[in-house]
């Protein structure tokens, strides 16, 4: 799989059309937060409250993460980014009820943008529903738009990273659109497979009205990460996510990117 190709500016990408400054619309943010965990080998999400948690008492070697997906108001759809662990309360999912919280109708989302499937990123995609004892697509009247090839590897590598009986009704559904390697949706909304966390993630670039807003789920999940150089044992390939966070940054400060950053406690979204 080649890479050295994909990283080229935004504005020299041909595919993208020219934003309608006519228009005069500002794409909003919404981090949806679902609060801090900690995590460790076991790969479960222990919830921590940062208020009155001891560091010291968590898992040796474990990991302290917020978990935070995103609604993007655009000038032509309700976007979210990513889907919590799925967590619910008296029914409704975590991911609903924040959206609820914010003005947001559930049912208006028009796209779903996933980065990848891992039960933190995927677990409020899909829910149960009670009456035929099968799950569903949490947003009804959205699209999906996940990488073929993670979605085919989440079945083959399955527990517990993936939680497949949870992404059962992804497959052969009209509303998923599988997607292949790089391209952009609807002429606005830019995507490309990096790899690196996992083989087959994805990031996004939503460019909106003159904005840039970069999305780069678990290979940019911290704001700290990109100001730092280390490799994490937890990446499928620690080195080239280093590179590429390196590479972001940069490009990033030079086009007035803003950033959202999934797992980071304190800044959600740094605006160049």
């Amino acid at each position: 799989m080649q890479f050295q190709n994909l990283y080229e500016p935004l504005s020299s990408d041909s595919n993208l059309r020219t934003p309608d400054f006519s228009l005069h619309l500002i794409m909003k943010i919404i981090p949806l937060s679902e609060g801090a965990f900690t995590v460790g080998k076991s790969k479960k999400f222990i919830p921590f409250d940062i208020e009155k948690d001891e560091l010291q008492k968590r898992e040796p070697g474990s990991l302290l993460v917020e978990v935070q997906p995103f609604a993007v108001i655009t000038s032509e759809d309700i976007l979210v980014l990513d889907t919590g662990l799925g967590f619910e309360n008296n029914g409704v999912l975590q991911i609903h009820q924040n959206l609820i919280n914010a003005g947001i109708d559930p049912s208006k989302v028009t796209k779903v943008l996933m980065s990848h499937l891992h039960k933190d990123h995927s677990g409020g995609l899909s829910k149960l529903n009670n009456s035929t004892g099968k799950r569903e697509l949490a947003f009804a009247n959205a699209k999906y738009y996940i990488q073929k090839q993670e979605l085919e590897f989440a079945f083959e590598k399955s527990f517990p990273s993936y939680i497949t009986e949870e992404l059962e009704c992804l497959k052969n559904n009209p509303q998923v659109i599988l997607l292949e390697g790089n391209g952009v949706i609807d002429g606005y909304i830019k995507y490309e497979m990096t790899g690196a966390h996992c083989p087959y993630h994805q990031v996004f670039w939503i460019v909106d009205n003159g904005e840039k807003v970069f999305f780069g789920g678990d290979v940019a999940p911290q704001l700290q990460q990109m100001k730092s150089r280390f490799v994490a044992k937890y990446d499928y390939d620690g080195k080239k996510c280093m590179e590429l966070r390196k590479q972001w940054w940069q490009q990033g400060q030079e086009e007035k990117w803003s950033f959202l950053f999934y797992h980071d406690i304190r800044t959600p979204i740094f605006a160049n």
